[in-house]
């Protein structure tokens, strides 16, 4: 499928506005709404090839439905860094952090905007596709990443224009979850523009890519 653009560009104040009121309705459900999606958020945090003590950024976070996956592989001396722009969201992150335990550090801003300390092994954005086409964004969290951290990215993208199932499909989520359609075509494009020894996978008849890649520094 082609380019398509109904709404304002990812990046700009009204997507952003956008986004927080999409996210601040489905934040009570929103954990119920992702269990379909949980076996690629499993692969995708195996793909970070995380050992025990080191720092990830889990990007977008929301609720947290990563954290404990994320702490099985960090251990006790591991840091999670959870960064998201939605407040209800991230009241439902808290929760868990404070359930579960570990070492968590929440950041309630836009990702282009967040501020926190140190440095991180590996970064995680999973179906956060508003992140991966704003540019300032991905440098603000590239630029916390040590060299050579391992990066993966999944998320929703058109499969092959015959496929027109998927695409419905992937049409009627993304309408669901997204501020812009630009760039489902090639979500990661501008991901991959920073990365190096990038690899990508695709799942779901093609609906669902799966982007990996190191960060040079």
């Amino acid at each position: 499928m082609g380019r398509a653009k109904p709404f304002p560009d990812s990046a700009t104040p009204s997507a952003q506005k956008q986004a927080l009121e999409q996210y601040r309705v489905r934040a009570s459900g929103y954990d119920q709404e992702l269990a379909p999606f949980e076996p690629l958020r499993l692969a995708a945090v195996e793909r970070l090839h995380l050992q025990p003590g080191e720092t990830v950024i889990d990007v977008g976070c929301g609720t947290g439905l990563s954290f404990a996956l994320l702490r099985e592989r960090l251990g006790s001396r591991g840091h999670i860094v959870g960064i998201e722009q939605c407040p209800d969201m991230l009241a439902k992150a808290r929760e868990r952090v404070l359930s579960g335990g570990g070492r968590v550090t929440l950041v309630l801003s836009p990702v282009e905007e967040a501020r926190w300390t140190g440095r991180a092994d590996a970064a995680l954005f999973h179906f956060t596709h508003d992140i991966l086409r704003n540019p300032r964004a991905l440098d603000n969290v590239l630029r916390h990443l040590k060299p050579g951290a391992r990066v993966v990215a999944t998320g929703l993208q058109w499969s092959a224009p015959w496929a027109w199932p998927v695409n419905l499909f992937v049409m009627g989520a993304a309408l669901y979850s997204v501020s812009s359609l630009d760039g489902l075509i090639q979500p990661w494009s501008l991901l991959g523009e920073r990365l190096q020894e990038v690899s990508l996978g695709a799942d779901w008849m093609g609906g669902v890519f799966t982007f990996t890649g190191t960060w040079s520094g």
